[in-house]
């Protein structure tokens, strides 16, 4: 028993020795891992502070650097801004019109029948070009009086002085005279009458004449039928050159002291802003609105303008206030919409983008706040600036 016991003790002995040196190779073992994965560790944190330390890089504040060379090839150019005399505008409801000093009313002078058109309403028309050919009574006793006095007057011409008396010679050129003023009243023309002249047919006294028109446009309005007679003046069509308009502005008569003639507007309409000039004020308040009315030619390029719409007037007025100007190409925007300019750092040909509020545009100039006199701008070459910015991959605004 105490043999089997012996045994069993020298066993567990060995087993427990061989134990002991299994754990004593394996903390080493341990130690080395855990500085093996300590130094893997330390080596990723050295690497991602070198890409933190690239990234960092580009965050410098989205300026762009511009050689003098480069700047003489895209054109930049940097005025120091500062305060000019700029004209308050004030803002009034209009009216468009028609421009009547543009505009014709055409009318029979005598009672008449239209038997023919040759435009209708709508059509372009040219100075001198067919509208209506009419037919009268009037006109055939005219036409037929001239074509007696004509051939009266031409015999006694080639008589001469020295063969019929005085009185005569005198009395059939004033018939003559006399007789072609009438017809040419009517409404024929010195061609058309010339023409009549030369036939020696008298059948053409026949009472048919033709109304043109008297100056290129449009026609508007067209209130007649063929075959219809016509008194004396009646309105047949009205012809209108729709490429200079009439804004008729109602203001206050204080307002009205403020504003001269030739006085630069900015005619609002749909959105659009037309350039336009005040042409004349008027000295008599209306009875109903007690505002005095101001009228504005305006340029109708490409038939935006027609009679009858609102618009808006925005008016220069003699108050004037310093402002800041720049060239409307020097104000750009920014991929979120905002407006800005572009400024010169301290450093030559260092740029940065701004920030600032536009007021308004007047013939191509800008009016802005919202940065300080004196600042550097570019007022030239912005485009190539801001494409530079944006090439560096930089936000091309600051808040």
């Amino acid at each position: 028993m105490k043999i089997k016991y012996y045994l069993s003790a020298l066993i567990l002995a060995i087993l427990l020795s061989a134990c002991g040196d299994e754990h004593a190779e394996n903390p080493a073992h341990s130690e080395h891992e855990t500085t093996e994965h300590t130094d893997e560790h330390d080596g990723h944190d050295e690497h991602a502070g070198k890409e933190g330390g690239r990234a960092g890089e580009h965050d410098d504040e989205g300026v762009v650097k511009l050689s003098a060379e480069q700047m003489k090839m895209a054109g930049v150019v940097v005025t120091a801004l500062r305060l000019q005399a700029v004209p308050q505008m004030l803002r009034a409801p209009g009216e468009v019109k028609f421009n009547a000093y543009k505009t014709v009313k055409i009318t029979p002078r005598i009672a008449a029948q239209v038997v023919g058109r040759s435009v209708k309403l709508g059509d372009e028309v040219e100075k001198g070009q067919l509208l209506l050919t009419l037919s009268s009574v009037e006109m055939a006793e005219a036409q037929g009086a001239y074509l007696v006095a004509q051939r009266e007057w031409e015999r006694v011409k080639k008589l001469g002085r020295k063969v019929v008396s005085e009185r005569r010679y005198t009395e059939a050129k004033v018939n003559w005279e006399q007789a072609r003023g009438r017809i040419q009243a009517y409404g024929m023309t010195l061609a058309q009458i010339n023409q009549l002249k030369k036939n020696k047919d008298a059948i053409l006294a026949n009472g048919i004449f033709q109304l043109l028109a008297p100056q290129a446009g449009r026609v508007l309005h067209d209130n007649f039928i063929v075959g219809e007679r016509v008194e004396a003046g009646q309105e047949l069509m009205v012809i209108a050159d729709e490429s200079n308009m009439w804004v008729e502005a109602r203001v206050t008569p204080n307002n009205a002291g403020k504003i001269t003639l030739g006085s630069e507007v900015q005619i609002i309409a749909n959105g659009e802003k037309i350039l336009a000039k005040v042409s004349q004020i008027n000295h008599t308040l209306d009875e109903t609105t007690r505002t005095l009315a101001v009228r504005i030619e305006v340029p109708n390029k490409n038939d935006r303008l027609h009679p009858g719409m609102f618009v808006t007037a925005q008016i220069a007025i003699a108050d004037e206030t310093r402002a800041l100007i720049v060239p409307e190409a020097a104000v750009l925007r920014s991929p979120d919409g905002d407006l800005q300019v572009l400024v010169e750092q301290d450093e030559e040909g260092e740029f940065k983008a701004r920030e600032i509020e536009l007021e308004r545009i007047t013939e191509g100039q800008a009016v802005i706040s919202g940065i300080a006199p004196g600042t550097r701008v570019v007022t030239e070459g912005a485009f190539f600036v801001q494409s530079e910015l944006a090439k560096g991959g930089f936000e091309i605004h600051n808040h």
